[in-house]
């Protein structure tokens, strides 16, 4: 048994998604973040925050798919990702409550009872996630 961790953080999430392109968009024009690569072929579309990269799939067959349900399917249960500050959350809630396809299943509060706050949301297709100002 290692008497240090084998790893070192996260390399990318993978998500697989029903609309590639709402979901970039999303990443793109909601979040800011920059797309570093994509394969057309598969299809998938690579974009990071510059901290985190996050491999975005397309399903062959969205209206097939199974929604994900946070209670009873094994696997990612959400994506958590830091933002700034407890006013940058505040703006993010905002800029979130009027983008297309999101749904916000809390608006930003105390995470724990520590000096935390954060809030969750659906994203375009459905993927949860969560907004974090540490």
């Amino acid at each position: 048994m290692p008497d240090t961790p084998v790893t070192s953080g996260a390399h990318h999430v993978g998500l697989t998604v029903p609309d590639l392109a709402r979901t970039r968009a999303f990443f793109l024009d909601t979040l800011g973040f920059a797309q570093v690569g994509e394969k057309p072929d598969y299809p998938a579309v690579f974009v990071t925050d510059g901290a985190t990269m996050i491999t975005l799939w397309q399903a062959a067959e969205p209206a097939k798919a199974v929604p994900f349900d946070r209670r009873n399917v094994i696997g990612l249960h959400h994506l958590a990702l830091k933002v700034e500050s407890a006013e940058a959350l505040d703006a993010l809630h905002g800029r979130l409550s009027e983008a297309d396809g999101v749904a916000i299943e809390f608006a930003p509060e105390a995470l724990g009872g520590g000096p935390a706050r954060h809030m969750m949301c659906a994203i375009p297709g459905g993927i949860r996630v969560e907004f974090i100002a540490a």
